[in-house]
C-alpha cells in the first residue's frame, strides 16, 4: 500500500510504454501523464531502457504508433528526465518463466520499488516472494487517484 505523502517508486514494464504509444485513451497513457506530474517516481536500469528502445523501435510498433525512430528517441529522452536510474547490483535470476521479464523484476528489486506495473501480472507472480505488489496500469492509476483524494 502506498503511504500518505510518499511518492511511490515504480517500475513500468515495457508493455505499458507500448500500450501508451498505441493509444492516448488508456490507463497506460494516463500513467505517463501522472509521471510527468510527479505523482510517482519511475525507476529504470540500463538494460530496461535498452529494452524500451528496442521494442518501441520495432517496425510494427513504429507503424501502429505512427512514430518514427527520431520521435521515439525524443520520447525516450523526455522519459529519461523523469526516471531515477537503478544500478543492478544483484541479479535474482531465475525467478520468472520469461527470461525477458527478469530485468524488469531485477530493476524493481534493486531500485527498492514499491510497485511493478505491467499488463501481464500473471508473468510476475514470483514477485510476491519479495513482497512486491504487481499491478495493472488501471489498478495503479486508481491507487494513485485514491491517494490524491
Amino acid at each position: 500500500m502506498i503511504c500518505d505523502m510518499k511518492i511511490p517508486r515504480v517500475v513500468l514494464d515495457t508493455n505499458v510504454l507500448v500500450a501508451a504509444s498505441r493509444s492516448r485513451n488508456g490507463a497506460s497513457f494516463a500513467l505517463l501523464l501522472a509521471l510527468k506530474n510527479g505523482q510517482f517516481i519511475a525507476l529504470a536500469s540500463v538494460p530496461l531502457m535498452l529494452e524500451y528502445e528496442a521494442v518501441l523501435k520495432r517496425p510494427e510498433q513504429l507503424a501502429v504508433s505512427e512514430r518514427t525512430e527520431a520521435t521515439t528517441d525524443a520520447f525516450l529522452d523526455a522519459l529519461s528526465l523523469f526516471i531515477e536510474p537503478v544500478h543492478l547490483h544483484y541479479l535474482w535470476r531465475p525467478q520468472l518463466r520469461d527470461p525477458a521479464d527478469e530485468m524488469v523484476l531485477e530493476t524493481a528489486l534493486n531500485g527498492r520499488a514499491e510497485v511493478l506495473v505491467t499488463l501481464n501480472t500473471a508473468d510476475f507472480v514470483p514477485a510476491s516472494h519479495f513482497r512486491l505488489p504487481v499491478l495493472t496500469p488501471g489498478a495503479f492509476l486508481r491507487q494513485l487517484q485514491e491517494e490524491n483524494t
